[in-house]
């Protein structure tokens, strides 16, 4: 495990951090990430007990729930963390930024690849709800609350419920703007409005 490669992490996706003994004793996303690599490996070793017990005495802990089974990759960070659910066959590359009360979930009882798939870069905003073995291309943004039912390609904002896609991801420092999303309600209102306006005009004018 990488632990300066995670604090350096903490510090540049949460201008919050202020010191090392915080970010080492106050980021319960950080402690879960951390008890998630051994279970992870009690896992691959057959050990599906002991994994599991890790797992549900890290949720207890931290409020998140990654099953040992997932595949997860370098400098992810989850912030705040509490009410994260990642499921087992979940797949989450490098450079991923998550808030609270994700959930990654499935969508099958059969016992094959029925978790999402994140790419590099990805951003997964508070509230948002991945669902089924899809894959969320690098640097896509999810917006918060956004229940999210399908692929997403690369460099693509979605958002909604269900989630709309518009274009432009996150790379870098722009990770942590992920309030600015699209009003696709608005837009749709601001539309059906126009179209109102030119109907009344037409039938006014006969």
């Amino acid at each position: 495990m990488n632990f300066a490669e995670d604090i350096r992490t903490v510090f540049e996706k949460d201008p919050a951090a202020r010191s090392l003994a915080e970010v080492i004793f106050c980021y319960p996303g950080l402690h879960a990430v951390w008890l998630y690599r051994p279970a992870h490996w009690l896992w691959t070793t057959g050990l599906y007990f002991p994994a599991r017990l890790l797992s549900h005495i890290t949720r207890f802990l931290t409020g998140v729930d990654i099953h040992p089974g997932a595949k997860i990759g370098r400098r992810f960070f989850i912030d705040h963390g509490m009410g994260v659910v990642i499921g087992e066959t979940a797949e989450i590359g490098d450079d991923v930024l998550m808030y609270q009360g994700v959930v990654l979930g499935g969508t099958s009882l059969e016992h094959k690849k029925r978790h999402p798939t994140l790419g590099n870069g990805v951003v997964v905003g508070a509230g948002a709800t991945v669902l089924g073995a899809i894959k969320i291309g690098d640097r896509a943004r999810i917006g918060a609350g956004s229940v999210v039912l399908h692929e997403v390609p690369a460099e693509t904002t979605v958002f909604g419920v269900p989630a709309h896609s518009a274009r432009g991801g996150a790379e870098g420092r722009a990770q942590l703007d992920h309030n600015k999303l699209p009003d696709y309600c608005g837009e749709e209102m601001r539309r059906v409005r126009t179209e109102l306006e030119e109907l009344r005009r037409e039938i006014a004018a006969k």
